[in-house]
C-alpha cells in the first residue's frame, strides 16, 4: 500500500512540475479543483484579472455567494480594479522622453527658439522708458544703445523670462532634474514636486512658485551654471557655502534674485556696450549672471554675512553690478582661469588643514576681487 502511494505521489509530481501533497483518498471534486488551479499556474496576475478569473475563484467557486462585505474588502477591491488605470503623475515620475538623460543649456535654449512665444513676447518691455532729466542724462552720459542686429536676441531673453515652469513640458522637467542631479551629485531622477527642492534653496515643494520676476530664465541660468564645465566648480562651491551651518542661505532663491538683476541690467542697457563688443547677447547675460553670483558669494564668505543681511547685500550688489559690468566680467574671467589651474577656491580649505593656515587658499580668490579698486567703498555694505 505504501509503495502504491509513493508511486501515485511521484506520478503527480512529474505531471505538474511542482511538489504537491496528494492523498490517495482525495475526493473527486478536490482533484478537479486542483486540476483547475494547475491549469492557471504560470499565468500572470494581470492576465487572470483581465479574464475575471480571480473574481470567479473568490466569489463563485463551489457555488459560494458572498454575503455582507466589510469596508476593508471593498477598499481592497477598488484598489485592485484601479491597477490598470493608474497613470504616472507628471510631477512625480521621470519624463518618458529620454528618462535620466541630462539636458544641456544649448538644447534647452533651442527648445524655446522653436516654440511660438508670441503671446509672451507681447508682455516684454525691452528697455526702461525714461523721461525728463533722466532721459537727457542717459542720452548724454549713458551707455550706447544695443545694435539693431542684436535686438531680436535680447527680446528672446526677455521673453523667456516671461515664461513659467510647465510641468507638462518634458524639457522643463529635464532642466529641473539636471540642476538637481548636478548640484547634489545624485545619479537618479527626482520628482518635480517634493520637499527635496527645499534642500536646494526653494521655498517650497514646487519650484514654479519661486520664479516670480525671472520666469524660466532663472532655471536656464542655473542650468548654464551647472552644465558649463568652467562654472560647475563655482556652482558647487557656492552651493556648499549656502549650506554652511551659520552663513546658510537659500541657494536657488538667491540665484533667482541674481537673474532678476541681469534682466534689469539688460533692460537698462547696462550690458549694451559689452553685447555690442562681443556681438552677442545671451553669452553676455549668462556671464553677467555668473559673475554677479560669484561676487555675492565672495562678499557673503569674506564679510561673514548671514541670511539677515540678504536684503542689504542684494540691493547694494545690484547697484554696483550695473555700474561696473565690464569689471565684473573681468573678475569672472580671471577666477575661472585660476580654477582651471587649481589655484582658486571660494571656500578655501578646512581649518588646520596645513601649515599655511586656514585661509591660505582664500588669497587667490581675494586677489581676484582686488582687481576692483576701492571695492569696499563701492559696496556700501554694513
Amino acid at each position: 500500500m505504501n509503495e502504491k502511494s509513493c508511486s501515485l505521489h511521484n506520478e503527480k509530481e512529474s505531471r505538474d512540475g511542482q511538489v504537491e501533497r496528494v492523498s490517495a483518498g482525495c475526493s473527486p471534486s478536490h482533484d478537479k479543483n486542483n486540476s483547475a488551479l494547475a491549469a492557471f499556474r504560470g499565468i500572470p496576475i494581470s492576465e487572470l484579472k483581465k479574464r475575471s478569473i480571480l473574481w470567479a475563484l473568490t466569489a463563485e467557486a463551489n457555488g459560494w455567494e458572498p454575503g455582507a462585505v466589510s469596508p476593508e474588502v471593498l477598499r481592497a477591491r477598488e484598489e485592485w480594479e484601479a491597477v490598470d488605470t493608474i497613470q504616472p503623475d507628471a510631477g512625480s515620475q521621470a519624463s518618458s522622453d529620454q528618462p535620466g538623460q541630462l539636458v544641456s543649456f544649448a538644447e534647452a535654449l533651442q527648445h524655446f527658439q522653436t516654440l511660438d512665444l508670441s503671446s509672451f513676447k507681447k508682455r516684454i518691455q525691452p528697455t526702461v522708458q525714461r523721461t525728463g532729466l533722466a532721459a537727457l542724462r542717459h542720452c548724454l552720459f549713458g551707455p550706447p544703445k544695443l545694435h539693431q542686429s542684436l535686438q531680436e536676441e535680447r527680446d528672446l531673453v526677455l521673453t523667456i523670462a516671461q515664461c513659467g515652469l510647465d510641468s507638462q513640458d518634458p524639457v522643463h522637467g529635464r532642466v529641473l532634474r539636471t540642476i538637481y542631479r548636478k548640484l547634489t551629485g545624485s545619479r537618479f531622477d527626482c520628482a518635480l514636486h517634493g520637499d527635496h527642492w527645499e534642500d536646494l534653496g526653494f521655498q517650497g515643494a514646487n519650484p514654479a512658485t519661486d520664479l516670480r520676476g525671472a520666469g524660466f530664465l532663472a532655471l536656464l541660468h542655473l542650468l548654464y551654471l551647472v552644465m558649463d564645465s568652467k562654472t560647475l566648480f563655482m556652482a558647487q562651491e557656492i552651493f556648499r557655502l549656502s549650506r554652511h551651518h551659520i552663513q546658510q542661505f537659500p541657494f536657488c532663491l538667491m540665484s533667482v534674485n541674481i537673474t532678476r538683476m541681469a534682466i534689469q541690467a539688460l533692460r537698462e542697457e547696462c550690458l549694451s556696450r559689452e553685447c555690442n563688443r562681443q556681438r552677442k547677447v545671451i553669452p553676455v547675460v549668462n556671464s553677467f549672471y555668473a559673475a554677479t553670483f560669484l561676487r555675492l558669494a565672495h562678499i557673503w564668505r569674506t564679510q561673514q554675512k548671514t541670511i539677515s543681511d540678504a536684503g542689504f547685500v542684494l540691493k547694494d550688489l545690484e547697484v554696483w553690478a550695473k555700474k561696473n559690468p565690464r569689471r565684473l566680467l573681468k573678475t569672472l574671467e580671471v577666477y575661472l582661469a585660476q580654477v582651471s589651474k587649481g589655484q582658486a577656491s571660494l571656500l578655501g580649505p578646512q581649518p588646520c588643514s596645513g601649515p599655511e593656515g586656514p585661509h591660505a587658499k582664500d588669497l587667490a580668490f581675494t586677489g581676484i576681487c582686488d582687481l576692483q579698486p576701492h571695492a569696499s567703498e563701492d559696496l556700501g555694505l554694513i
